[in-house]
C-alpha cells in the first residue's frame, strides 16, 4: 500500500512497516534592499510553485526595517526574520539556518528564481547518506541590454552565474554556487555557520563564504560528498550595473581579496585547489579561443582575450594584497573575521 505522500510501505512477515519519513526542506532567501523588491517577489513565487513543496520559506532581511515591514505584509505564508548578526549575507544566512526546521536547508538568492523541479531534484540525491550538499547551476538573465560581447563565459562567476570550466553533468565538487545550493541541516551543527569575516555586505562585491563553508565541511567529514547538478538551474537576474567593465574590474579584485580570506581560514592548499586548475587549463583555452575568433574577423574576440588577461591580473592582485594584509587584524575591503558558530553572540560582544 502507499502512504498519503506516495511512499511505498514494505510488508515484512505479514506486517506493513511504514515507509521512511520523507525529507523536509526549509528554503532560505536573504534580502537587503527595497530596490530589489520585484526580484524578491519573483524569488518567493518560484519557491511557492515547486513540485515538491517546501516545508517553510524563510525570508531573512539584512538590517532594513522598511523592507522587513513590507515583506511581512506581502508574504503572510513566509517566515520573515531580521538578521540578528553582523550586517551581511553570512549573518543573514546564519539567522535563517538557526530558525530552519527542515532536514535539508536550501538557499536561493533574492534576485534568482528557481525552476519548478528545483527542490525535488535536490532531494533525490540525499538518498545517498554520503551526500551532504547538493547544488545546481545559475543562468544569467541580462537586464538593461544584451550580454556584453567582451565578457568571456569563463568569467560568468563575476555575475554570480555558472561559468565555463564547471562540470556539465552530475559530479562531486569542492563547493557550490551560492545562489543555488542546499545542505543537510546537521552540516551546520557539525561545522558551524557561514563566516562573517568574508562574503558580501550590501553591494560590496566580495564573496567566498559558501566556498569556505564547503571546504570546512570537507575537512570535518573527509568522506562527505558535495554534488553539483547542472541540470537543476535557477535564473539569476543580472542588474545593468553588472554589465559594465567597472563592475568586472571591482568584482575580480574583490574575488582575490575573498580568496585570501578563505586561504587564511582553511589553508591555501584547500582554498586554491580548484582555482589552480581553472587558471592553468580553463583560462588558457578561453584566451586561445578568443584569439581564434579574432583571426576569423570577429572583433569581440579581442575584448574577451583582454578581459581574460585583465580579470586574472586583477584577481591575482587582489589576492596578493589580501595576503599582505594577513599580518594585520583585517585585510583590505573585508570585515574582521567572526566566529562561525550558529549560537548568537551576546549583543555586547558584536
Amino acid at each position: 500500500m502507499r502512504t498519503a505522500l506516495g511512499y511505498q510501505d514494505v510488508e515484512i512477515a505479514g506486517s506493513f512497516v511504514p515507509a521512511a519519513r520523507p525529507l523536509s526542506v526549509s528554503v532560505i532567501i536573504c534580502c537587503y534592499t527595497i530596490e530589489r523588491w520585484s526580484d524578491v517577489v519573483r524569488a518567493v513565487a518560484s519557491v511557492r510553485l515547486q513540485t515538491l513543496p517546501a516545508a517553510e520559506i524563510i525570508l531573512v532581511v539584512d538590517h532594513n526595517e522598511r523592507l522587513a515591514t513590507s515583506a511581512r505584509g506581502a508574504f503572510p505564508d513566509v517566515r520573515v526574520l531580521e538578521n540578528d548578526e553582523t550586517r551581511g549575507l553570512s549573518g543573514a544566512r546564519n539567522t535563517g539556518v538557526r530558525a530552519a526546521g527542515g532536514d535539508i536547508v536550501a538557499f536561493l538568492d533574492d534576485d534568482a528564481a528557481a525552476a519548478p523541479h528545483w527542490l525535488a531534484s535536490f532531494i533525490a540525491h540525499y538518498d545517498d547518506p554520503r551526500v551532504q550538499g547538493v547544488g545546481g547551476s545559475a543562468t544569467p538573465i541580462w537586464t538593461g541590454g544584451p550580454r556584453p560581447r567582451w565578457l568571456p563565459a569563463e568569467f560568468d562567476w563575476v555575475v554570480g552565474c555558472t561559468y565555463v570550466g564547471q562540470p556539465t553533468e552530475v559530479a562531486p565538487v569542492r563547493n557550490l554556487v551560492g545562489c543555488n545550493m542546499s545542505f543537510r541541516r546537521e552540516v551546520f551543527d557539525l561545522v558551524g555557520g557561514f563566516s562573517a569575516g568574508i562574503g558580501r555586505i550590501g553591494k560590496r562585491p566580495l564573496g567566498g563564504e559558501e566556498t569556505e563553508l564547503c571546504i570546512r565541511l570537507g575537512q570535518a567529514m573527509p568522506g562527505a560528498t558535495i554534488l553539483y547538478y547542472p541540470a537543476v538551474t535557477v535564473e539569476h537576474r543580472v542588474s545593468p550595473d553588472r554589465r559594465r567593465f567597472r563592475y568586472f574590474r571591482s568584482r575580480c579584485y574583490s574575488e582575490g581579496l575573498s580568496k585570501a580570506a578563505v586561504s587564511r581560514l582553511v589553508g591555501a592548499d584547500s582554498g586554491l585547489a580548484t582555482e589552480r586548475s581553472y587558471v592553468s587549463s580553463v583560462l588558457p583555452r578561453g584566451f586561445l579561443l578568443a584569439l581564434l575568433h579574432l583571426t576569423l574577423l570577429r572583433p569581440a574576440g579581442a575584448g574577451r582575450a583582454f578581459a581574460i588577461v585583465f580579470g586574472l591580473a586583477a584577481t591575482s592582485f587582489g589576492y596578493a594584497r589580501g595576503m599582505v594584509g594577513l599580518g594585520r587584524r583585517t585585510f583590505p575591503g573585508s570585515a574582521p573575521a567572526a566566529s562561525t558558530s550558529l549560537i548568537p553572540a551576546p549583543v555586547g560582544d558584536r
